[in-house]
């Protein structure tokens, strides 16, 4: 396939950027990232940045992303609110799974929060849905639908034995 050539293709797969664990917090609008491409306390931000980054884009569609290379002696990430509040988080010397764990800590959305939003959506997602537990009860509330067959039955052509009982003369 030729969309799984180039630098590490399995990056580019739906499943992989799927698999984040980094589902930023509502206020966040920039997730900036501050770092070198030598340097040996720079070695867990790159690795960091070559396998994280992607799923973090992936996941928070409403955040911009930007990475600064070549800049800062230290490496960094700074996250900016609606608010005009920044926070800075110093990320020296440390492995991709410690940056993550910890950003999942400080600027991610609990488990908690996550499956809530998740039955929250998957309720009010389509408005077409009915039944217990979404705003509609029944199909016959929405203007235009036929109303239920216990309170006005059927008429004859939308009956299957109606239709059935016709074929067979």
């Amino acid at each position: 396939m030729p969309f799984k050539i180039g630098r590490e293709p399995l990056r580019r797969s739906l499943n992989y950027l799927n698999a984040g664990k980094l589902v930023l917090k509502e206020g966040i609008q920039i997730f900036s990232v501050n770092y070198n491409t030598h340097g040996k306390h720079h070695k867990g931000t790159r690795d960091f940045i070559l396998w994280h980054l992607p799923q973090i884009q992936y996941k928070n569609p409403n955040v911009q992303v930007v990475t600064f290379k070549n800049m800062t002696p230290t490496p960094f990430i700074r996250c900016y609110y609606e608010n005009g509040n920044s926070m800075l988080i110093d990320i020296d010397n440390k492995e991709k799974e410690d940056i993550l764990f910890h950003l999942v800590k400080v600027v991610g959305k609990t488990k908690e929060q996550l499956q809530q939003e998740a039955e929250t959506k998957g309720k009010q997602a389509n408005p077409a849905n009915f039944g217990i537990g979404c705003p509609r009860s029944c199909m016959c509330v929405i203007p235009g639908q036929i109303p239920c067959p216990a309170i006005v039955p059927l008429p004859f052509h939308m009956r299957g034995k109606y239709k059935k009982s016709l074929k067979e003369p």
